[in-house]
């Protein structure tokens, strides 16, 4: 099996699976307890804490919290300002963001807040112009992701934390970093020293699904998601995951030391599966071109054919992407991302996310550009768009001389 959808989970590695396995059996106490036993399992998490604090900057005692994963990190941030500001009730964001922040903002629209979506150019990039206009006297909260989940697109978070606290110090910022933890740098004491709140999910760096993190920088007022225990402070209630925490934090030790290497090593990747699939495919188009993308993420347009028959093709040879994020699969709706991108209607139906991860090999790389022009000749002659005789788009559909 050849797996590319990396930005919708990883692989557990096998020392983070090492470090969790002793959580599972002979130290499964709850780390809230007093006995002796407990205080162990207390104090790794307390260990682990502070390792991921070290990695992302946080010195304040209580400023992490552990989650089950990056969309209750969200939906806590967001619910618990709300909560603590009730006299603010504009909230900004992007018409891009993950379901997680997306699906909220709406719901809080229909229940009575404005809400600002900002849009994008046809490259994925904010519109800046339109993001400042945006904030107004009665905004309580801008949330912006780090990265797109589907374009790999990168948001300049440093920039547009810092015009929203020359705008207003009082505003909130959010930054949903889940496809960007460990990949890009992030340090709240440095490059995000405008960030209020960073939420971001394990399984996305070799971590097991079911844990996450959010930062809440001190001084923030936000009122508990989760109520009904004294644990993270009392921000959070509920038993600590012990095991996946472990992981998580062992994880994120290990991204930091292979970081350079793996971000050179995927970007090489990347680029000769962009390359090789545009030199071998015509009709194509990489969404997102043009414009400061992750190193392991490529989505790709092509035209004419429906990327569920591209999957279904690439799934019987072996290989796993898929076609946007995985919170969204199933769907027959077009991607909202390449929808606000205006990809054209003869693509965007028909575009797929190749993600790659420390694990991804040269050779399945190459395997993927032996396979992938079959597939899409195979599915074009089925295509009523296409000629088949001429080897080209029927009556010009988009704009063909």
């Amino acid at each position: 099996m050849i797996y590319l959808d990396n930005n919708a989970t990883t692989s557990v590695s096998p020392e983070v699976l090492e470090s969790m396995l002793p959580f599972f059996g002979e130290q499964y106490f709850n780390p809230s307890s007093m006995y002796e036993a407990a205080g162990f399992v207390r104090d790794v998490v307390e260990r682990s804490r502070v390792l991921i604090s070290e990695m992302l900057g946080i010195t304040g005692l209580g400023e992490l919290i552990f989650t089950s994963c990056a969309t209750e990190s969200v939906n806590a941030a967001i619910f618990g300002v709300i909560a603590a500001n009730p006299q603010r009730r504009h909230i900004v964001t992007t018409a891009v963001e993950h379901p997680a922040v997306l699906e909220v903002c709406k719901l809080l629209e229909r229940s009575g807040f404005e809400v600002s979506f900002v849009g994008v150019n046809e490259r994925g990039e904010l519109d800046i112009n339109e993001f400042v206009r945006s904030l107004r006297s009665d905004t309580l909260l801008v949330t912006v992701m780090h990265a797109n989940n589907e374009t790999g697109v990168i948001f300049p978070i440093e920039r547009l934390a810092r015009v929203v606290k020359e705008t207003d110090p009082s505003i909130l910022f959010l930054c949903d970093a889940t496809q960007s933890a460990t990949k890009l740098p992030i340090r709240v004491d440095g490059n995000f020293c405008d960030v209020d709140m960073v939420a971001f999910s394990g399984h996305k760096f070799h971590a097991p699904k079911g844990v996450g993190g959010l930062f809440i920088r001190r001084g923030v007022y936000c009122r508990p998601f989760l109520v009904g225990g004294h644990q993270e402070s009392g921000r959070r209630g509920g038993t600590e995951n012990v095991a996946f925490i472990v992981g998580m934090a062992r994880a994120m030790e290990i991204a930091a030391q292979t970081h350079e290497e793996d971000i050179v090593r995927l970007r090489y990747l990347r680029d000769k599966l962009e390359f090789g699939i545009l030199e071998r495919v015509p009709y194509v188009v990489i969404n997102g071109a043009g414009a400061e993308r992750m190193p392991n993420t490529l989505n790709v347009a092509v035209h004419f054919i429906e990327g569920e028959g591209i999957l279904y093709q690439l799934s019987d040879r072996g290989i796993c992407a898929s076609s946007g994020s995985a919170c969204t699969s199933g769907s027959l709706e077009p991607s909202h991302v390449l929808t606000a991108m205006k990809i054209p209607f003869t693509a965007i139906h028909g575009s797929l996310r190749l993600s790659l991860s420390r694990y991804t090999t040269e050779a399945e790389i190459d395997f993927v550009l032996k396979e992938f022009p079959t597939i899409v000749t195979n599915l074009r002659r089925l295509s009523p768009y296409w000629n088949q005789t001429n080897n080209k788009p029927r009556k010009n559909p988009i704009g063909e001389k």
